[in-house]
């Protein structure tokens, strides 16, 4: 029995991400870039694009990753991670996360394929800013689009941070939901 014949038992002829039935083609889980049975996974057309080109990440097609990240199959385990963890910014993404058990092998794995390079958001004095992170504001920004002002001193708690652009945390402050430059904030 050949390899991709091998998977497409295994997944039931089945999207091992989506559970789609449309046409499946097997995707090697980096680094390793050989189609085998125990470092490859059987994608649908859109998972696949949208790995390979994650500006074109449809959000609410991943949340079937809540069935997938259970799978047993350690390649199937190291890609939901992975794309869970691209989505963090959105909480049921950080929650799925949260939850998720993988074997330390696999979990390495998973840690292995994510980009080290990727800028992450810095305060003020270039300590790395978190989901959940309170900071306050140094100085007087002004609003776009309006004539109000964030007053320095001002303290914007729980904030979330977008992997896709490290240069802003979103939180609230006075009530009223904003983003900021994270230069422009430190941490409390």
């Amino acid at each position: 029995m050949s390899t991709e014949a091998t998977m497409l038992e295994r997944c039931e002829n089945k999207c091992e991400l989506c559970a789609a039935e449309t046409a499946l083609t097997p995707f090697a889980v980096a680094p390793h870039t050989q189609i085998t049975v125990d470092h490859a996974i059987m994608l649908c057309d859109t998972c696949k694009s949208q790995i390979e080109n994650p500006e074109t990440m449809d959000v609410n097609h991943w949340r079937c990753l809540n069935d997938s990240m259970w799978s047993q199959v350690a390649p199937v385990q190291v890609m939901a991670w992975r794309q869970l963890k691209r989505l963090s910014a959105e909480g049921w993404a950080q929650d799925l996360v949260d939850m998720m058990y993988m074997d330390e092998e696999v979990a390495k794995w998973a840690e292995l394929g994510l980009d080290e390079n990727q800028e992450k958001p810095r305060d003020v004095n270039g300590v790395e800013l978190k989901k959940g992170d309170d900071v306050t504001v140094i100085k007087d920004l002004p609003i776009k689009g309006s004539s109000q002002v964030i007053k320095q001193g001002t303290v914007i708690r729980g904030i979330s941070v977008n992997p896709d652009d490290p240069k802003h945390v979103q939180g609230k402050a006075n009530g009223q939901a904003m983003y900021v430059i994270a230069e422009y904030c430190r941490k409390k």
